[in-house]
């Protein structure tokens, strides 16, 4: 059985990012990517839940260090249609009621049924086009992401060892912006509380 490592990251969303912009793309991509993706936006908490390529993933908040830095921990992967165990993960995760029980859900009878009052989960769809680069022994991205008609870029860094987070987010001259988690940055960008 393979063993889950969470990581350190740090991320931060702006339209630009002054000379980290120029750093990156100085660099030769690792890999670039594009997708469509779900996130599922709870009302009571900024857990990360998304949809992409027909999997839900969830991830946990394991901790924030003194600097900031936040451990994310790989919780579930999982194909549709989903099991009630999963969804019941899902709904843990969201910090929401359960849903009615049934062997297996689909991807759009369970959006409808999180997004119904009360649990009122945001599905938010998303474009995102991503360039993944090796910045100080971390793995780096920076993503261009559209959401709702509005547009913004995300930044990240992240790597087991937070340490090596922190000198990767100084030598790229990032310091001075604000760590955020993919769902506290959507909510920001949408206007949503937090």
């Amino acid at each position: 059985m393979e063993t889950i490592v969470p990581r350190w990251e740090w991320r931060t969303f702006a339209a630009s990012f002054g000379e980290a912009d120029e750093r990156l793309r100085a660099l030769s991509p690792v890999k670039s990517t594009e997708s469509d993706e779900s996130y599922w936006l709870s009302p009571h908490c900024d857990a990360n839940v998304k949809v992409r390529d027909g999997l839900v993933d969830v991830k946990s908040l394991e901790q924030v260090d003194p600097h900031g830095l936040e451990q994310w921990r790989p919780v579930m992967k999982a194909a549709f249609p989903l099991r009630a165990a999963d969804v019941a993960i899902v709904c843990a995760a969201l910090r929401v009621a359960a849903v009615p029980l049934r062997n297996e859900y689909d991807l759009e009878s369970l959006e409808a049924e999180l997004a119904d009052p009360p649990r009122g989960v945001r599905i938010v769809r998303i474009h995102k086009t991503r360039r993944r680069y090796t910045v100080g022994g971390c793995l780096a991205e920076m993503t261009d992401v559209a959401v709702d008609g509005r547009t913004t870029r995300t930044v990240a860094i992240e790597s087991e060892e937070p340490a090596r987070v922190r000198d990767a987010v100084r030598e790229m001259g990032l310091e001075r912006f604000e760590n955020l988690s993919y769902p506290r940055g959507l909510k920001r960008l949408l206007g949503w509380p937090a």
